[in-house]
């Protein structure tokens, strides 16, 4: 059987040219592009790579890329990543991992930022059985709640909770993580507007017209999709 997440991988790999910085995000495609780059010895030591993930980091420490700190990136070339989902404008949600700012932060320093996966990923209209997920100040979570609900009364707002220990999930940089869970989601552009700018929220996983495009693999080989509307 076909693992077209690979298959994205080996595409998005001949995209990266000697030389050039480049970020990675996470995931399993993400790991297969690593192995790809890895399996090229002279292109590996040509590149400069950052990440927004822990285990993608760690697996390019141990692949032996020249790493740098995204604290000292300015610039990126490309920027790949997953996602849970894109529309055909190519706004997506990037809610498991809940490392969404760090991808944010990465996406938008690159020249190009551009999403990975397979065929699965690829709908017309955002689907919400993902929800949006926003990182916020701890001293926050209850005015965000509230506001929250003022802003968008059928939602509802579930705080992550650890699995590996009592108590609350606690992002990379130390915060809180909260689903939101919407019937329909509102008009993207407010949505994301009307959210970051919540005082508390330190960021969300709708990434509104950041991708410039995206590599599918599927039953019908790899596709290379662009916005329809050009952001």
């Amino acid at each position: 059987m076909t693992d077209y997440k690979l298959e994205a991988a080996k595409a998005a790999a001949l995209m990266i040219s000697a030389g050039q910085t480049i970020g990675l995000g996470g995931g399993k495609t993400i790991a297969y592009l690593v192995e790809q780059l890895a399996a090229q010895p002279a292109l590996l030591a040509s590149l400069t790579v950052t990440s927004s993930s822990f285990d993608t980091t760690t697996l390019l420490h141990e692949k032996g890329f020249k790493l740098v700190a995204p604290a000292f990136i300015g610039r990126l070339d490309l920027y790949f990543d997953g996602c849970d989902v894109f529309d055909a404008d190519l706004h997506a949600l990037k809610s498991g991992g809940g490392i969404h700012v760090m991808e944010k932060l990465l996406a938008s320093a690159a020249d190009k930022f551009v999403l990975l996966g397979d065929e699965s990923k690829a709908q017309q209209v955002l689907d919400t059985k993902y929800p949006l997920v926003i990182e916020l100040l701890p001293q926050a979570l209850e005015i965000v709640k509230q506001k929250i609900k003022a802003l968008y009364p059928q939602t509802r707002f579930v705080q992550r909770m650890s699995t590996g220990k009592i108590g609350a999930l606690i992002s990379d940089n130390g915060n809180l993580l909260a689903d939101i869970y919407f019937d329909a989601f509102p008009d993207l552009e407010q949505l994301d507007i009307q959210v970051k700018m919540l005082p508390g929220v330190v960021g969300h996983s709708l990434f509104y017209q950041m991708a410039q495009q995206a590599v599918i693999a599927g039953s019908a080989g790899v596709k290379y999709i662009y916005p329809a509307v050009n952001h």
